[in-house]
């Protein structure tokens, strides 16, 4: 039993919760505990707390692959150039099921944390002993963290953050039908209850049977999104410099990018937010049940008994293959069997982002890279994020199929670091900034063996090669647009690619620049695992055309369907506008 917390995600109280569903109003199940019944101590608050916990780990909350589908990251899979992916395409509606399935994760998780927050209320005034109302604010400022969490994705993913709120749980028909409030009354709402959080809850937990559960440093990280998701930079530093100075929280860089994405290393110095999977529990239940606590993005993303159903755009491919490596790091440099001392391959951050076939340093399901995976149908890479290369050497050896225990970190202190150079510079306002923006940019480069920018002088990492630019406002927002964010946090936490680049308004010209960049896949010749000479066909991405090869181009149906108005949010779900009357 990893920990407690897990245990009773696998048992927890599955709450009422679906929007919109008039069916279970008009029938009783005499199976199901009442609110009057249940809510009589904390052990039940706590429980039904947890089942907060297991809604925030359902698949449609994050919307990982679809989400990245919509911003410049990724190819929906199986082979280019042809896709129906109707969110890498842009042609997405009302009555699409991504954004159906993320409303009502979302407010079903919302509506679990008012059942908890209306609970403890009832109960909180009861006690006389101060321990107990402790525990009591306690477990409350969890389920508010939660229902804010759930209130922001929902304010920065649908129809211009304008939703309706609720805050107390529906006891009839009517209370579900709530009209749509205005984007600023829910960005309030939903910042209150981050600020109850951040005042309520722990700085870390100490024991291990709660280990997992949200903190004081996770409430300050979201809120300082918020912030910064509106261009309130010195709110948004406020926040995030608490969590990267506080000493109560302890956050820190892991020594090697890597271990915030395998089993390997969960919960640890880096993570801010985590959801937490284990394969310990519901062996029996389809991999996709809602009350499993086993995590399905392996298969999304893996070639290797998986779906490959995301893979890596064809610019990031090349900007991961052309990171600049620090010459004066000895980790920068291997030993091959035969004595020869050489470089690497590729960079640290690349090398545990994604598979590249011509990658000699990093294994990939347990063989060489080129071995691997069969890098064919124009697929010259793969994301190695939420897949266990490093443990099987088949997705389909983790038993019973279609599950993974690898936790999602959904907040890390490395986006933090970034986000906070952000608004030292402004946005690419604020020359003052430059000196201090840098030195967050290159702790998260340096961790990687990455080339410094700037100069040696003043700099964190003296001996460090740097690639010696002086920097401008403007041109370390750029570096942080283009190269930073996208490839030290690909396909990571919720849309923070899509959401970077709408609030950047780069969305649409993006799409038009990358529809004009050709690329074409050289061959690659290799040792096979029988020890025989073979070749992964048109597999070495490289810039260009060539005569006989195969042409590559992404982004080209995105850069004519894109708009603003129809694209940068989410629609209100048709789901919810055929049972709630009144939204019109």
């Amino acid at each position: 039993m990893r920990y407690s917390i897990l245990k009773h995600l696998a048992l927890s109280l599955l709450l009422v919760g679906t929007l919109g569903c008039s069916d279970f109003l008009e029938e009783t199940n005499p199976n199901e505990m009442s609110t009057d019944s249940f809510w009589k101590t904390l052990d039940d608050a706590d429980t039904g707390l947890i089942a907060v916990y297991n809604a925030f780990k359902n698949n449609n909350v994050l919307s990982t692959a679809d989400e990245y589908n919509r911003s410049d990251m990724t190819w929906p899979g199986w082979g280019r150039p042809n896709t129906s992916n109707e969110y890498y395409l842009h042609t997405f509606n009302s009555g699409s099921g991504v954004p159906n399935n993320k409303w009502d994760a979302l407010y079903k998780g919302i509506f679990r944390a008012n059942q908890v927050i209306e609970g403890v209320d009832k109960l909180i005034g009861t006690f006389s002993d101060p321990a107990k109302t402790k525990r009591a604010t306690v477990i409350k400022a969890q389920a508010h963290f939660f229902r804010g969490l759930f209130y922001h994705y929902l304010h920065s993913s649908f129809n211009n953050g304008s939703v309706p709120i609720f805050d107390f749980v529906p006891q009839n028909e009517s209370d579900f039908y709530q009209p749509l409030q205005d984007a600023k009354k829910v960005q309030d709402f939903f910042r209150t209850d981050l600020e109850y959080a951040y005042s309520n809850l722990p700085a870390k937990w100490t024991e291990r049977k709660d280990l997992g559960r949200v903190t004081a440093g996770a409430a300050a990280s979201v809120l300082g999104t918020s912030y910064l998701y509106e261009k309130d930079y010195p709110k948004a530093a406020t926040y995030f410099k608490d969590v990267i100075e506080n000493p109560l929280y302890g956050y820190a860089l892991t020594p090697s990018i890597g271990d915030n994405f395998t089993t390997r290393r969960e919960l640890n110095e880096e993570s801010i937010l985590e959801i937490n999977y284990s394969l310990a529990f519901k062996a029996e239940l389809n991999p996709y049940a809602e009350e499993n606590v086993s995590s399905t993005l392996n298969y999304t993303f893996s070639p290797v008994g998986g779906f490959r159903a995301v893979l890596p755009s064809l610019w990031l491919i090349n900007a991961y293959k052309n990171e600049v490596m620090d010459k004066n790091d000895p980790r920068n440099f291997v030993t091959d069997k035969d004595g020869t001392r050489r470089m690497r391959s590729y960079s640290l951050r690349t090398s545990h982002s994604i598979a590249l076939p011509d990658d000699l340093d990093q294994t990939y399901y347990l063989k060489t890279s080129a071995q691997g995976a069969a890098y064919n149908n124009a697929e010259t890479a793969y994301y190695r994020k939420y897949t266990n290369w490093d443990i099987v050497s088949n997705e389909k050896d983790i038993l019973p199929n279609l599950r993974s225990g690898i936790n999602v970190r959904v907040i890390r202190l490395a986006d933090v670091y970034l986000m906070y150079a952000e608004t030292l510079i402004k946005g690419g306002t604020d020359a003052a900034g430059v000196q201090e923006a840098q030195k967050y940019i290159n702790r998260v480069r340096h961790r990687s063996a990455l080339q410094l920018l700037g100069t040696s002088a003043n700099s964190e990492f003296a001996s460090a090669d740097h690639d010696g630019k002086a920097y401008t406002a403007t041109s370390l927002m750029q570096h942080l647009m283009y190269v930073e964010r996208p490839l030290e946090l690909s396909v990571e936490g919720h849309a923070i690619r899509f959401l970077d680049m709408r609030r950047w308004g780069i969305t649409k010209q993006r799409f038009q620049d990358l529809s004009k960049q050709k690329y074409y896949g050289e061959n690659l010749p290799f040792v096979g695992v029988d020890g025989k000479p073979a070749t992964r066909w048109g597999s070495v991405l490289t810039p260009g055309t060539k005569a006989t090869y195969k042409e590559m181009v992404d982004y080209t149906q995105a850069a004519q369907n894109y708009t603003e108005s129809a694209h940068a949010y989410w629609p209100i779900p048709s789901s919810e506008l055929i049972s709630n009357p009144v939204i019109k």
